[in-house]
């Protein structure tokens, strides 16, 4: 009978072992793919304007997984080394610390979440799995030890002497390196307490959503029940990350939360990732007039791969809309946001930007317009937008 129960104990240690090592890995391979369409052959002509860009990408939810970035994967789309062969300059990190159950575009509850699952199943720290807070400087402390432990290949940036100090060395180093950001997808991390964007800016958070795919405390979601507008702690949020330096990001946030921001902002705001509806007609991306609001303050539209943002994930749909926004507000207001590994299907990974850069060729782009809706324009934002008020106004 003892040796029974010790089998028994043997085979459930094995069983639990097995899920733990296998289980997150295969949910993700379920989750981020690469959906294997046509692409269309680069010419020399793009692959040598391709080689001298500054590639910014306003998303990424590559944190979420349980992948080392610095070593190059067989799934999801984002790594370092893929990062190196997409060449790209600045690659910003999203932290996703809840998402509801059954998720959809049209209406979702606050109530549930599949996020805790998968923290579980991943082995992160126990402080992790009740916390959304925990969740998001975890993933802080994974970035900032990969960029540690990368030789100087990956680096964290904070600041616009740190984003200085990444362009210049890649404009004058044989072994380029490449900078990551750190964001947040929905502020509900903050449980509630404003106090809470102090640690978050402390562990070098300089974007962040107001929300994700639910109503939380600081606004409605563009996918919540209400899709209301912004809370009062919402608007003591967007005043306190203009003066800290953090970039205010529409993505997910309702439309009449989206009216309320460009109403009250200070500072240029971004919609990270996603499109437009004028070429694809799903209730997540920006309308006309939306658009025309954020180039007012001076923001970014960050154009999505994946096909609810573009309705087609081909280089061609993604350039699409990409022209609508320059055609509509200006080139000064193009960028890119892929919202890779955000449990996207799409047609290629980092590494095969350069069919982004064909794509606006073919669309019709000059060469500076191509440069700047690349990562230009978004280096701009960015320098600007993360420096604290007060220094800002002191110069």
């Amino acid at each position: 009978m003892r040796r029974w129960i010790f089998g028994l104990l043997a085979l459930l240690l094995v069983a639990a072992a097995a899920f733990f090592l296998f289980a997150p890995a295969m949910v993700e391979r379920s989750m981020n793919k690469v959906e294997g369409g046509a692409l269309p052959q680069v010419s020399e002509r793009a692959r040598a304007l391709h080689r001298g860009l500054t590639i910014v990408d306003l998303h990424s939810d590559t944190l979420m997984w349980k992948r080392g970035l610095l070593t190059r994967s067989g799934q999801g789309h984002v790594d370092l080394p893929r990062l190196e062969d997409g060449n790209v300059a600045l690659q910003i990190f999203s932290s996703v610390t809840k998402t509801p159950k059954n998720q959809n575009y049209d209406a979702n509850s606050a109530d549930g979440d599949n996020i805790t699952g998968l923290v579980i199943a991943q082995l992160q720290p126990v402080r992790t799995w009740n916390s959304l807070l925990e969740r998001s400087l975890w993933h802080a402390e994974k970035l900032h030890r990969a960029a540690r432990d990368s030789d100087g290949q990956l680096r964290a940036i904070a600041n616009p002497v740190d984003l200085g100090a990444l362009l210049a060395a890649r404009r004058g180093g044989k072994a380029v390196p490449v900078g990551a950001m750190l964001s947040i997808e929905g502020l509900q991390d903050l449980e509630g307490d404003i106090a809470n964007l102090d640690k978050l800016h402390a562990a070098g958070f300089r974007m962040a959503g107001l929300t994700h795919f639910f109503d939380n405390g600081l606004a409605g979601s563009m996918h919540g029940l209400k899709k209301g507008g912004l809370t009062p702690l919402g608007r003591r949020v967007v005043r306190a990350m203009e003066e800290k330096g953090m970039i205010v990001d529409l993505a997910h946030l309702s439309h009449a939360g989206v009216a309320e921001v460009l109403k009250m902002a200070r500072r240029p705001v971004v919609s990270s990732h996603g499109g437009v509806q004028a070429t694809c007609r799903v209730n997540r991306n920006l309308t006309d007039a939306e658009i025309r609001g954020v180039a007012a303050t001076g923001g970014l539209v960050g154009i999505g791969y994946w096909d609810a943002a573009v309705c087609d994930t081909s280089p061609a749909g993604i350039a699409r809309a990409m022209k609508h926004v320059r055609d509509l507000v200006g080139i000064d207001h193009v960028a890119l946001g892929s919202d890779y590994d955000g449990a996207t299907t799409v047609r290629f990974d980092t590494s095969k930007l350069v069919q982004v850069t064909q794509a606006l060729i073919d669309a019709g782009f000059t060469d500076d317009e191509i440069r700047a809706a690349m990562g230009g324009n978004a280096i701009r934002v960015l320098r600007a937008g993360i420096v604290p008020m007060r220094a800002d106004a002191s110069k």
